[in-house]
C-alpha cells in the first residue's frame, strides 16, 4: 500500500518526488538579511522548504553552561548571551514568514521546548521537526503531536529502544522518521545509510535522511536507499562563523544536490522490466535469431 503524507501543498512519500529541505538553522547568525539570502539560495536551488531552529534560552541552556565565556562575532560574551543573539523573535519570524510566502517556499522550525512550539504555531507551519537531541523529551513530542501537523523525527544519537518509544507517542499517519548521525561534520564511516532501510522495515513508516556530512555523494545514496525527505544545512560560506557552517552546503552545492536528486529519481524508475521504444532499433539490428535445435 502506498504511503504518503501531505506537507503543505506537497504529497511526500511513495511515488512522490523527494521533499528537499535546506536547513538554515542558526546559520543566519541572528541576522534576518542573511536569513533572506539563504532563503533566496534555497529557492533558486529548487528546495521545497527551509527550516529554522527555535529555542527559549532560559529553558534550553543548562545553568552550568550559561556563564561560560564564548568568542563570538559580538565579542567575548557568555553562552547565554550568545543564545539570545541568534534567537529570532516575533518581528523577525513575521518577516521570514512574509518573505517565504513572497518567494513561494515553505518554512518551518525544529522547536526545542514547548513554548517554542506555541510560538511557531502562530505562523501555521506545514510541519514540525524534532531534533535528535529532543527525541527523548516525551512532553515536547506530545505537544508537537497535538498540533496535528506532520512530524519529522530525527534519530541521531538514539538507540532503537529510544526510537521505538518516541514513535509510540506520535500519530503514525503524520510521522516521517529521519535517519541521522549527530556528528558535525560526520565521517562517511559513521553515516550508516542502510539504517534507512532498517527503520523502514521496523516501523513500516516513511523514512527520510538528515545529513551532516561534507560532500553530496552520500546524500544521493540515501535517496537510492529510499529516503523520501532529504535535509541538509545551507550556508552562504562554509568559512563563516558558527558551529554548523562546516557541515553545511553552499548555494552552488545545493543547486547540484537538487538537480542530481531529480535525475536520480527519474533513473530509479518503477522497477518494472520493459523494452523501451528507444531500444527497438538496436534490438532489430543486434539481437540474433535463436539457432534451430
Amino acid at each position: 500500500m502506498a504511503r504518503t503524507i501531505r506537507i503543505g501543498d506537497r504529497l511526500v512519500g511513495d511515488g512522490q518526488p523527494v521533499y528537499i529541505i535546506a536547513e538554515i538553522g542558526i546559520n543566519h547568525n541572528g541576522d534576518v538579511e542573511i536569513a533572506k539570502r539563504l532563503i533566496d539560495a534555497a529557492k533558486l536551488a529548487g528546495c521545497d522548504a527551509v527550516k529554522f531552529q527555535k529555542r527559549t534560552p532560559e529553558l534550553c541552556v543548562p545553568p552550568e553552561q550559561r556563564n561560560i565565556p564564548r568568542e563570538t562575532p559580538w565579542g567575548l560574551i557568555t553562552y547565554m548571551e550568545y543564545r539570545y543573539k541568534v534567537e529570532f523573535g516575533y518581528e523577525q519570524y513575521a518577516e521570514i514568514d512574509r518573505y517565504c510566502k513572497q518567494q513561494g517556499i515553505a518554512w518551518f522550525a525544529s522547536c526545542w521546548d514547548i513554548p517554542s512550539v506555541d510560538f511557531i504555531e502562530q505562523f501555521n507551519p506545514p510541519c514540525y521537526k524534532v531534533a535528535s537531541a529532543l527525541l527523548t523529551d516525551d512532553a515536547l513530542l506530545k505537544r508537537i503531536n497535538d498540533t496535528g501537523k506532520p512530524v519529522l523525527l530525527s534519530t541521531g544519537m538514539s538507540t532503537m529502544e529510544e526510537i521505538r518509544h518516541a514513535v509510540s507517542l506520535i500519530d503514525p499517519d503524520h510521522l516521517i522518521i529521519m535517519h541521522s548521525t549527530s556528528t558535525y561534520p560526520c565521517p562517511p564511516a559513521e553515516l550508516n545509510l542502510r539504517v534507512i532501510q532498517t527503520l523502514s522495515r521496523e516501523f513500516g513508516l516513511l523514512v527520510g535522511y538528515s545529513g551532516h556530512e561534507v560532500g553530496l555523494q552520500t546524500t544521493y545514496a540515501a535517496v537510492v536507499l529510499g529516503a523520501c525527505v532529504v535535509e541538509r544545512h545551507i550556508t552562504l560560506d562554509r568559512a563563516m562563523w558558527g558551529t554548523d557552517q562546516a557541515a553545511s552546503v553552499e548555494p552552488g552545492g545545493f543547486m547540484r544536490l537538487v538537480r542530481d536528486i531529480r535525475v536520480i529519481e527519474q533513473a530509479l524508475g518503477d522497477g518494472v522490466k520493459r523494452v523501451y521504444e528507444s531500444e527497438m532499433a538496436a534490438r532489430a539490428k543486434l539481437r540474433r535469431v535463436p539457432s534451430a535445435e
